[in-house]
C-alpha cells in the first residue's frame, strides 16, 4: 500500500510540474509570435497611409493580452500613436500621402484638435490628404475638413447639427432603494456633485456649460471655415439645418465637401494621385502598420533627454498605472516623479495630463513631487482634453503651462460626501444596527442613520481647508493673489482659451509646443524625448490583467459616454472623502 501511494503521488507531481512546464512554453510561444508581429514594417514606394479612425481615442494605449490572444478587432487607439505616425509619414519619401476614413469615433475636443494640427503640419510636407466616408460624424467632419479634397459617398451624410452637452441624473434612481447622498462642497460651480442630489442642471452649471461648449463650437467653426472658405456665419446656418439629413449633393453645394464617389472610385483616384495605373497595386499602411515604421530621424547623440510623463484618468482611481488604465496612481506617480528629478540625464520634463481630477489627497501629494522636481529642472504642463480640478491642482506648479484651446480646465473647487443608507437599510431592507460608543462621534458613518447638524458642520469645515489649500497652490502657482484667484475659481469650468485670457495657462498648443517650451527653458538645443512610464512587457501585463477590465470594456462600449455615471456609482463607497473632480461624466456631442 505504501508503494501505491508513492507512486500515485510521484504520478500526480509529475503532471503538475508537466502542466506547468508546458504553460510557461506556451506563454513564452504566444508572446514570441506576438513579438514578430511587432517587427519592423517594410515601407514599399509609393505608399498611402490609411488613417482609419472608427472607434475611440485614448492618451495612450496599447492592445490587452487578451485582445491579442483573442484576436479582438481594435477599437481604441492611443493619441500618442496617431501623432507620432502623422509625423512618420510626413518624413518618409516613399509615402506619398493619406487616406482619411472617419466614421462614427469618440474622441475628446482637445485631442480632435491635436490630431488635426498633425495633419496641418503633414500637408507642409506637399503631401495629399483625401479624406472619405460615408457618413461623418460632427467630430470626424471636423478632422476631414484638413483634407485637400473632401470625398462624400452619393448615399452619404455629414453630420454638422452643433454641439450639446447632456449629464446623466441619479438622484431618482438612488431615492427609488433608498440612498441619500450628503453633500458638502466649496464653489458656487462645483457641479460634480449635482448627479447625485439633483435632477437638472443648476442655474450656475447651465451658465458655465454654455460658456465651454459655446467656446469649444467657435473653435471647431473658425478652424472648418478656414479649411473650407466658409465664414463661421454660414456654418451655423448650416448647422441650424440640420445637415445629418440633407442630401449629399446638398453638402456639395454648400461648400461642405467637394465631390461624391463610390468606394471603387476613390480607390482610382488614389492611384491616379500618385501616378499609378488602374491595373497597378496600390500599397497600403494601416495605423497598426505604423506604429512599427522606423523614424528617418536619426538619435540625437547629447545624451540630453526631455522626459513626457504621461498623467491620465481619474486620480487614485486604481492601483496600478500602465497603458490602458484610466486611472492616476498617487503613490505611483511620485514615485516616478522622484525618478525623474534625480535622472541628471533628464533636462527638462512635460508632465501630459489628461484628468478630470479626483482625490484631493492624492492630488495634493503629487503637487508636492511636481514642485520638488521644478527645483531640480523645468517642469512643463502639456494638457490634454482635461486639466481640471485636481488635474489642474497637480498642474499649478509647473513652470510653463500650455493646453489646447478646447481643453477643460480650471475647476478650482472641493467637494465631499458621505453616502446615507438609512433608509435602504432600515426601510427597504428591514435590518437594525445597534451598538455602543465611547465618545459621542465615535460613530460617525453609521449607515442606518443620517449625519447630525454636529457631524456636517465638521465635514464642511474640512472642505472648507480643503478649498483653502488648494486656492493658495494656484495662486502660488501661478504668481497671483490669491483674491484675484478666487474670483476665478468658485468650481469654474474654463476652456483653455478662456484660460488663457484669466492666465490660468501661458500658452495655447500641444505637446509638441510644450516640447519646445522645455527645450528653451532648459537652454538645450538638441535632445531625444523619452516617454514614461515605460511599457510593460507581454509577460508583466498578463500577469497584471484583471478580469474585470474586459467587462469594464464591455460596459463603456455598450453605454458609451454615459458608462461614466455608472462607474461613479461603483465606486461611491471606495471615493476619498475630499474630491477634487469635475463633472466628468459630461457628455458632449
Amino acid at each position: 500500500m505504501k508503494e501505491f501511494f508513492k507512486f500515485t503521488l510521484a504520478t500526480i507531481l509529475g503532471l503538475l510540474v508537466t502542466g506547468f512546464i508546458f504553460m510557461i512554453i506556451g506563454i513564452a510561444s504566444v508572446a514570441g509570435l506576438l513579438a514578430s508581429s511587432e517587427t519592423e514594417t517594410t515601407v514599399h514606394n509609393n505608399s498611402v497611409f490609411v488613417l482609419d479612425l472608427q472607434g475611440s481615442i485614448a492618451e495612450r494605449y496599447q492592445p490587452t493580452p487578451i485582445d491579442q490572444l483573442l484576436d479582438e478587432e481594435q477599437s481604441v487607439y492611443g493619441l500618442n500613436d496617431i501623432s507620432a505616425s502623422i509625423a512618420k509619414a510626413k518624413e518618409n519619401d516613399q509615402i506619398k500621402g493619406i487616406y482619411l476614413n472617419v466614421g462614427n469615433f469618440s474622441c475628446g475636443s482637445a485631442s480632435l484638435q491635436e490630431i488635426r494640427q498633425a495633419l496641418a503640419d503633414f500637408k507642409e510636407s506637399g503631401k495629399f490628404i483625401i479624406a472619405y466616408g460615408g457618413e461623418y460624424s460632427q467630430s470626424g467632419y471636423y478632422l476631414a475638413s484638413i483634407a485637400d479634397k473632401i470625398i462624400l459617398n452619393p448615399s452619404g451624410s455629414i453630420s454638422w447639427h452643433g454641439l450639446s452637452a447632456q449629464t446623466l441624473f441619479v438622484k431618482d434612481l438612488l431615492k427609488k432603494v433608498g440612498i441619500n447622498v450628503q453633500i458638502f462642497r466649496v464653489g458656487t460651480y462645483k457641479s460634480a456633485v449635482e448627479p447625485l442630489i439633483g435632477t437638472g442642471m443648476s442655474p450656475a452649471n447651465k451658465e458655465q456649460t454654455q460658456a465651454f461648449v459655446q467656446s469649444i463650437w467657435n473653435q471647431m467653426t473658425d478652424d472648418i471655415a478656414q479649411s473650407r472658405q466658409l465664414t463661421q456665419e454660414q456654418l451655423n446656418i448650416l448647422a441650424d439645418q440640420y445637415m445629418d439629413f440633407q442630401p449629399a449633393d446638398s453638402c456639395i453645394a454648400n461648400g461642405l465637401a467637394d465631390t461624391l464617389m463610390y468606394k471603387d472610385e476613390v480607390l482610382a483616384y488614389l492611384k491616379s494621385q500618385i501616378g499609378l495605373k488602374e491595373k497597378d497595386k496600390l500599397h497600403t499602411l494601416t495605423l497598426s502598420d505604423m506604429i512599427n515604421v522606423k523614424r528617418n530621424t536619426p538619435r540625437d547623440k547629447s545624451g540630453n533627454i526631455i522626459a513626457v510623463y504621461y498623467a491620465y484618468g481619474e486620480i487614485d482611481n486604481s492601483s496600478s498605472y500602465n497603458y490602458n488604465e484610466e486611472g492616476i496612481n498617487s503613490e505611483k506617480v511620485i514615485t516616478d516623479l522622484r525618478k525623474l528629478r534625480e535622472d541628471k540625464n533628464i533636462k527638462a520634463v512635460v508632465l501630459r495630463v489628461n484628468s478630470p481630477g479626483g482625490s484631493a489627497y492624492g492630488s495634493e501629494q503629487i503637487w508636492r513631487e511636481v514642485k520638488l522636481l521644478k527645483e531640480e529642472k523645468p517642469v512643463i504642463v502639456s494638457m490634454g482634453d482635461y486639466a481640471a480640478s485636481g488635474g489642474y491642482y497637480i498642474s499649478c506648479a509647473a513652470d510653463w503651462i500650455v493646453a489646447e484651446p478646447t481643453t477643460l480646465t480650471g475647476s478650482i473647487g472641493i467637494f465631499g460626501m458621505v453616502p446615507d443608507f438609512s433608509e435602504l437599510v432600515t426601510q427597504k431592507l428591514d435590518l437594525h444596527i445597534d451598538g455602543v460608543k465611547t465618545n459621542k462621534l465615535a460613530d460617525l458613518g453609521n449607515i442606518a442613520r443620517p449625519l447630525n447638524t454636529e457631524e456636517k458642520a465638521l465635514i464642511q469645515q474640512s472642505v472648507n481647508n480643503g478649498y483653502e489649500l488648494f486656492t493658495r497652490r494656484c495662486a502660488e502657482g501661478r504668481n497671483m493673489p490669491i483674491e484675484d484667484l478666487k474670483k476665478i475659481a468658485e468650481g469654474r469650468v474654463w476652456t483653455g482659451a478662456m484660460a488663457k485670457e484669466l492666465k490660468l495657462v501661458d500658452e495655447l498648443g500641444n505637446l509638441q509646443t510644450a516640447l519646445k517650451a522645455a527645450s528653451q527653458h532648459a537652454k538645450i538645443e538638441n535632445y531625444n524625448v523619452v516617454a514614461y512610464p515605460k511599457p510593460e512587457d507581454f509577460l508583466t501585463t498578463l500577469m497584471k490583467t484583471r478580469k474585470d477590465s474586459y467587462i469594464q470594456s464591455q460596459v463603456e462600449a455598450t453605454f458609451g459616454d454615459f458608462s461614466k455615471g455608472f462607474t461613479l456609482l461603483k465606486n461611491l463607497n471606495k471615493a476619498d472623502r475630499l474630491q477634487t473632480r469635475i463633472p466628468f461624466e459630461l457628455s458632449i456631442q
